[in-house]
């Protein structure tokens, strides 16, 4: 009986429901390239006091669900080159769609400010030009100070999966490539 009950609670994952309010200083940032050289467009402040939840363990999924949506101003990024800037607002529909939204789904694994650098991954769904994808993303997690996580994250994702067509240039001689790079940094305080 009693190796009964210590089998039954070895599989129960101890957990309290928490809340997360950004702060100031997240950024995200896009890297990509041309045939002919590198660029980097980002949103250096991103300070909206979005806030992301999770929930109890889900044992069937193995993960933790996370009710929560970055609303980023599409016109928010800066390609620190005016040219630049103008075409990645104009290839990414700024106008009719003038949000990106990220949608928080899960984490494999909670932060612990007990743990160094610990990484894990999660799923988002992001909508971009009206088009929802769903991703992995590897995050890696750190605390500064206590109630404080520190959120990175990287994921490769292409313009063609949201039905975009790379910019052109000087009648195609200069080419966007499709695949780009998304980091983010994002500073969360426990509430």
């Amino acid at each position: 009986m009693c190796l009964a009950l210590i089998v039954c609670f070895s599989f129960i994952v101890p957990t309290k429901n928490e809340k997360w309010v950004l702060t100031s200083g997240c950024t995200l940032k896009v890297d990509g390239s041309t045939n002919i050289n590198k660029f980097t467009c980002d949103i250096s402040d991103y300070s909206s006091p979005d806030t992301i939840s999770q929930f109890n363990y889900d044992n069937a999924h193995k993960l933790f669900p996370l009710k929560g949506v970055l609303n980023i101003e599409v016109n928010a990024f800066n390609c620190h080159n005016p040219l630049m800037t103008s075409d990645l607002r104009k290839t990414l529909k700024a106008k009719e769609y003038p949000r990106l939204k990220i949608n928080f789904i899960s984490l494999k694994e909670l932060p612990d400010n007990k743990k160094i650098n610990q990484k894990t991954t999660g799923l988002v769904d992001i909508e971009l030009s009206g088009v929802v994808k769903r991703f992995e993303v590897e995050y890696t997690f750190k605390s500064d100070e206590p109630g404080l996580v520190i959120a990175t994250g990287l994921r490769q994702v292409t313009f063609t999966d949201f039905n975009l067509v790379p910019p052109r240039k000087l009648g195609g001689m200069i080419r966007t490539n499709d695949a780009l790079l998304i980091s983010f940094h994002l500073r969360m305080k426990t509430i």
